[in-house]
Order: C-alpha cells, then structure tokens, then sequence
C-alpha cells in the first residue's frame, strides 16, 4: 500500500496535468473564436451592412460597416482597428470597381466613347456621303430635264411608248396610219431609251399619268390608249389635237382625202 506522500504527490500530478489541459484548450478556443469572427463575422455583416446601406453612398457606407469593429481581437477598438477599417474599405472599393470594368468590358451594347466616334460614321463620311447622293440624284434628275426637252423640241406630238405594249401599238396606229398629222409625231419608245425609267416617272410627275402610251401635245398630255381610241370613235381627236396644238399643227383622216 502507496504511502500518504506518495498519494498526494499523485494528486498533485493529475491535477497539474489537467489544469494545463484546461488552459490549453481555452487558449486554442480563443484563438478559434478570434478567427472566425476576424474573417467570417466580418465578412457576412460587411456584406449585409451593404445591403442596409443602400440609400448612402457606397463610400459611407463602407466607412460606417468597417469602423467601429474590433478587428485585431484585441479587447479595444483603437487606431489599429481604424487603419485595419480602412485597409479593408480601400480593398472591397478595389474589388468593387475591378468587378464593374470587367462587367462593362464584357457588355455586348457598350457604347463607344466619344472619342472613338467623333469625326468617323455618321458623324463625318456619312454626311459626306449623303451630300454626294443628293448632288449625283440631283445631276441625274438635271440630265432627264434635259433630254425631255430635247424630245419635246422633235415634234409637237409626242407619243411615249413601250414596244410591247398593245395599247401603244394600237395609239400608234391611229396617230400614225388612220390620221395624217403635220409635223409627223415622234414616237419615244421608254423601253429601249437608256432614260426610259426616269423619263417615265418624271412623265407621272407631270402629267399624273404613269402608265403607256401617254399622248402629249406641246408638253400636255391629252390621254392614253384608251382615251385616243374613245376621241377617235366619236370623231373628236382632230378636234382635240387642234384645240391643244393650234394652228402649227395640220391634222386630217387619210382613208376621208382618199376618197
């Protein structure tokens, strides 16, 4: 049987061994405890200050999250917290602009800056494009004018026609073979001029008539194919040609002299 002394010199030895259990383990769930709230804790309530702060501006609010925290677990919140608060402030605004370029670098809609649009597109060679349309439409236009004059100087009686057209065949024929018309009409055929196109559309401008034949007497159009026909079967066309042409034009039924 273990004497008194050695009993308590036992005693002495466990319960040394477990009161540096005891201060090991508070020191280790200290330590634990300072982590956790340095990273995590501070973390998740700076992101839902964030989200409470919105109505601020975002520098404030960052300012307002971070300051006032114990972040180096030190007991006291000093000027080491204040500059820990800072630090972390700068770095998320860092994080925050670096993550709003990326997204702006990514935007398939970003819109150029000014400087890479001023003087280029619509802004310079585009104008100048626009001009040179209008001055070649308007050179175009200035050549149709011309040769409409010209026709008109061929004859007072200008017959504008297609050659596959069957209502100009059969104006043609009246004008041309059942009358004799002096001067003798010039016939323009719009499908084979090279202004054949323009010179009809610039014909419906003026004479709100677009289609063939168009009859025109001294620049005035007196009808189409049916309209000639209409004069002719009621014995009116002389009548109508003389009233629109006067006294240059001599006009009268060839089949009537004959007989």
């Amino acid at each position: 049987m273990p004497s008194p002394r050695r009993v308590r010199l036992l005693f002495y030895i466990v319960l040394a061994g477990v009161v540096t259990m005891l201060f090991i383990t508070s020191r280790f769930r200290q330590a634990q405890e300072r982590d956790t709230r340095s990273i995590q804790d501070i973390y998740h309530k700076t992101t839902n200050a964030f989200g409470r702060g919105s109505g601020t501006k975002d520098g404030d609010a960052k300012q307002k999250i971070i300051v006032g925290h114990d972040h180096d677990a030190d007991g006291d919140i000093d000027e080491d917290d204040e500059i820990v608060a800072r630090a972390m402030a700068e770095r998320l605004r860092q994080a925050e602009q670096k993550a709003k370029d990326s997204a702006n670098a990514k935007a398939p809609n970003k819109p150029d800056h000014p400087k890479q649009i001023v003087g280029v597109g619509s802004s310079a060679s585009g104008q100048g494009s626009k001009e040179k349309g209008e001055a070649q439409e308007t050179a175009e236009e200035h050549k149709v004018e011309v040769e409409l004059e010209a026709i008109f100087k061929k004859s007072p009686v200008i017959v504008f026609s297609k050659s596959y057209c069957p209502f100009s065949k059969r104006a043609k024929g009246t004008l041309l073979e059942k009358y004799l018309i002096v001067p003798t009409p010039f016939v323009v055929e719009l499908d084979q001029h090279p202004l054949g196109p323009q010179l009809q559309a610039r014909l419906g401008e003026m004479t709100h008539r677009t289609t063939v034949p168009n009859i025109m007497i001294n620049g005035k159009s007196i009808g189409g194919g049916d309209d000639i026909a209409e004069l002719d079967k009621n014995k009116k066309l002389i009548a109508a040609i003389k009233a629109v042409g006067g006294k240059p034009i001599e006009v009268s039924e060839r089949f009537v002299e004959d007989v």
